[in-house]
């Protein structure tokens, strides 16, 4: 097989990956412009048709009274003139496109809008180049630890390359779906849920980089289809309904144990002022230790000696959902 091919034909070669079974096929055609007028040429084009349909009347009824036949011939012209130009106007709205075949083959895609006049005997089919998203089916996959987990993702996109778009791939919509639910099952499974090792990146603790990592990984796949991804980001991520409740378990019990290394320092304290401090904490809704913890940190940050490596207070409220 040569290494080049005409253009708009279907030629050999890796699409994306390796392929299976065979060499691979793919069409090789890309969006350019077709001719086109504005909306000038368009009311031109528009009022000729009008005088050939009321010449070509006239001509009629002229050849039917005086008998001559060449005045219905040229009745006759005026009409094929007339529905030819008729064929060629079109009317686009904006973030609508017309990919243009004559006779099968592709001749350019139109993006003007508005009244149009484009190359006569024509197909046009119309694609859209506006914004769309949607939101993938609800996965059940394995994370990177072997634990399930359901996950879904928004994914949004829209048409770059119309002609790549309606001829690379049978229906480009249903690609993206399809593609975007490959990429999310793949991303899930390289990264733990939770509890990620130094180096690791979990999906519950850096969601920015997760869809970053899953808009990229479907871009990759869906560009053979002329397609752009903008963005993708995570819509539902929990732990398995098998699972969830084991797994809250763990957490609680990880808790625990960290609250169990926290240092205990015993403190020798006015009663006066321990129960100046029990109030103040009831007002503010925390414990007498949370209230404690905070006075000291306060206390250091306003010398200037609180030490860099001190751990952040725990947050107020109840602890976060999970699973």
């Amino acid at each position: 097989m040569p290494d080049t091919a005409p253009p708009q034909e279907s030629v050999g070669g890796d699409p994306s990956g390796r392929p299976v079974g065979h060499a691979g096929a793919r069409v090789d055609v890309a969006e350019r412009s077709a001719w086109s007028t504005g909306a000038g040429g368009a009311v031109i084009a528009l009022l000729f048709v009008l005088v050939a349909v009321a010449g070509a009347i006239l001509l009629f009824m002229e050849a039917e009274a005086s008998g001559v036949d060449a005045l219905g011939f040229l009745g006759a012209l005026c009409v094929g003139a007339a529905v030819l130009l008729l064929s060629g106007l079109a009317v686009i709205s904006p973030g609508q496109t017309r990919v243009v075949q004559l006779f099968g083959r592709y001749v350019g895609t139109v993006r003007r809008t508005g009244l149009v006049l484009t190359i006569p005997l024509t197909t046009r089919k119309n694609v859209s180049v506006r914004v769309r998203n949607f939101e993938t089916n609800e996965l059940k996959v394995n994370d990177a630890d072997g634990n399930p987990i359901n996950i879904a993702a928004i994914v949004v996109w829209q048409v770059a390359d119309t002609a790549t778009a309606t001829f690379a791939v049978e229906d480009y919509a249903d690609f993206v779906r399809v593609q975007s639910e490959s990429a999310l099952r793949h991303v899930a499974m390289s990264h733990p849920y939770d509890h990620a090792d130094d180096g690791e990146t979990s999906l519950r603790g850096a969601t920015d980089v997760i869809s970053a990592e899953i808009a990229a990984e479907v871009a990759a796949r869906v560009v053979i289809a002329g397609i752009e991804v903008i963005e993708a980001r995570i819509s539902n991520l929990a732990y398995a309904p098998e699972i969830a409740q084991a797994m809250l378990q763990r957490q609680q019990a990880g808790a625990i144990i960290a609250a169990r290394e926290r240092m205990q320092v015993l403190l020798r304290l006015d009663p006066a002022v321990h129960d100046a401090v029990a109030r103040w904490a009831a007002d503010d809704l925390r414990s007498v230790n949370a209230q404690i913890d905070l006075l000291l940190r306060r206390a250091l940050t306003d010398a200037g000696r609180m030490p860099h490596a001190a751990s952040d207070p725990p947050r107020r409220g109840r602890p976060p959902r999970t699973g």
